[in-house]
């Protein structure tokens, strides 16, 4: 028999698996940030552009007179593309000094004019441009390299190599997940499922495919990592894709870190709401890991029960987020001062809307602190008859007989008259009536009774059963047997267990149980009916002519 693990072993198991999947979230938002840092903002503001040849940043150019830095790079990274596409033999990079400022030129051909702005301090011109002329050199000749076929051949190999390796990790990752880390959650499911009392059937829960569903999440991730990985590293092993790659980035980059909302007098990109979103998540995990030291460390040594821990740790969680995310917006550059309208409108807004939640919120507290029903409790509120699964701070769950959970608000518990079969001690006491038939031998009916009270194993000997003549019936002698139980959640089995013992018992001492019955008694011989002449007379002809149908009947007979 199958038992639900209570809240806080589901969460045991929930949350480790949400936290990894949230550390490798926090990790590739990390990974984007850094890739899309704001090199071009500083390039920006700093009036510089880079030289790029084949998807690699070479130098850095600034500003020359009329001519922005984007303008110089543009035009420059223009004519190297034609160059290395269209020149099959070795390009020439060499510096023309005849000139007022040193001019860099591939193949003959004006690349750039080597300025002051271009020249860190410390540095000559001449020597700037003679470093120039060397990196562009080797760039150029790597360029020129990587476009020869041994060396197509050789990369197309390796990446080949690399994908089939990709698709193998994975595949190999499913299986390891499906013979590891599927059957460890299996077990720990399992391994719980007999540590609590409550009645539950070979019925599904939800936190299996809870489970399952973020371990196939965390799967997801995994793998997706292993061929962006992959694919990251087959685009850079070609010119073409690489120069790709890398102008797909940084259009992408350039977007990211482009101011495209204003909160206030400040301007924010995507990216920073991207670093925000990562922060608020941290912030969210750390709070978690703050409850569960405050609740290993402080609570657990309180004595309180868990529904009130769980409270507390839901309350520091939540102030520790709230103020967390008020600090976070401040350090990212908020003015929350310019939201206070907004927030005051907002406030009256949401007020007005949570009056029931507020509600369900006190009413939760006071079921946790007071604790009329605790976790565990097999309670009755209306209709509704079953064990207490789940307090929280808005709503109960109960799990009937039937294995249905039903959420019910916490006012209800409140607001309405409530049975707990389970409130102080679970030892409760039923009443089992029966009716024999006249004339049975009450002490035998008794005897019978106590002797198959004492057959059922769930029925308590102290208090001892025992039972009642409740006086003559229309049809019966009645009777009442008074049991006691330790499982209310097993009272109407044991009900339906006790009669069968009862019906074979009566069957084996004679007894019998009645059919429902009237009799009618006449105080004098006639019935006070009164008959209509017309009846009279004609049931007088009907007499008169059947007496004459067997007369002729008799005298047919003779005849014959």
């Amino acid at each position: 028999m199958l038992k639900k693990r209570s809240p806080h072993q589901n969460r045991s198991i929930f949350f480790p698996i949400l936290r990894i999947l949230g550390s490798w979230i926090i990790i590739i938002l990390m990974i984007l940030g850094y890739v899309f840092s704001p090199t071009p903002v500083l390039a920006q503001l700093q009036q510089t552009a880079p030289i790029i040849v084949d998807g690699y940043p070479i130098f850095q150019v600034s500003q020359s007179g009329q001519f922005t830095a984007e303008q110089r790079a543009d035009e420059a990274n223009r004519l190297l593309r034609e160059s290395i596409r269209n020149s099959n033999d070795p390009i020439e990079v060499r510096i023309d000094n005849n000139r007022e400022l040193p001019v860099i030129l591939v193949d003959g051909a004006h690349l750039l004019s080597v300025t002051s702005s271009d020249v860190p301090k410390g540095r000559s011109i001449t020597e700037q441009a003679q470093l120039w002329r060397e990196q562009l050199q080797q760039a150029i000749q790597q360029a020129q390299y990587e476009r020869t076929v041994s060396y197509l051949v050789r990369e197309g190999f390796i990446s080949l190599v690399v994908l089939v390796l990709a698709f193998f990790v994975t595949k190999q990752l499913n299986k390891v997940w499906k013979r590891w880390i599927d059957p460890f959650i299996d077990r720990s499911i399992n391994s719980t499922s007999s540590e609590t009392g409550q009645p539950h059937t070979q019925i599904p829960t939800q936190p299996k495919p809870r489970l399952k569903f973020v371990s196939e999440i965390l799967l997801t991730v995994l793998k997706g990592i292993i061929w962006l990985i992959a694919i990251f590293f087959v685009t850079s092993r070609f010119p073409q894709t690489r120069q790709i790659t890398y102008d797909f980035i940084n259009i992408l980059r350039g977007t990211l870190i482009t101011d495209a909302i204003s909160l206030g007098d400040s301007q924010y990109s995507f990216l920073d709401l991207v670093l925000l979103i990562a922060l608020l998540i941290a912030l969210v995990f750390l709070a978690g890991t703050v409850g569960k030291l405050l609740r290993s460390r402080v609570l657990n040594f309180t004595g309180l029960s868990r529904a009130a821990q769980d409270t507390i740790v839901l309350m520091a969680n939540y102030t520790l987020v709230f103020i967390g995310a008020i600090v976070i917006l401040q350090l990212w550059g908020l003015d929350i001062s310019s939201l206070t309208v907004f927030a005051g409108v907002l406030g009256v807004g949401i007020g007005l809307g949570i009056q029931g939640i507020a509600k369900e919120f006190v009413s939760g507290l006071v079921l946790i602190f007071e604790r009329p029903i605790q976790v565990g409790d097999f309670v009755e509120v209306g209709e509704l008859m079953g064990t207490v699964e789940r307090i929280s701070v808005r709503s109960t769950e109960i799990r009937t007989l039937d294995q249905i959970s039903v959420i019910l608000p916490n006012s209800r518990f409140l607001e309405s008259e409530v049975i707990n079969w389970s409130h102080g001690t679970s030892i409760s006491r039923l009443k089992v009536p029966i009716g024999v038939a006249y004339g049975s031998d009450l002490t035998l009916v008794r005897n019978a009774l106590l002797d198959a009270a004492k057959e059922h194993k769930e029925i308590l000997t102290n208090p001892p059963p025992r039972v009642f003549f409740q006086g003559f019936g229309d049809s019966a002698l009645n009777f009442q047997l008074l049991i006691w139980i330790s499982k209310p959640y097993k009272q109407f089995q044991i009900k339906s267990d006790l009669y069968f013992i009862i019906d074979s018992m009566f069957r084996k001492r004679g007894i019998e149980v009645p059919f429902p019955q009237r009799d009618l008694h006449l105080r004098s011989g006639n019935l006070p009916l009164e008959v209509s002449p017309e009846l009279i007379n004609s049931l007088t002809e009907l007499s008169s002519h059947l007496a004459s149908w067997i007369k002729h009947q008799s005298n047919s007979k003779s005849d014959n």
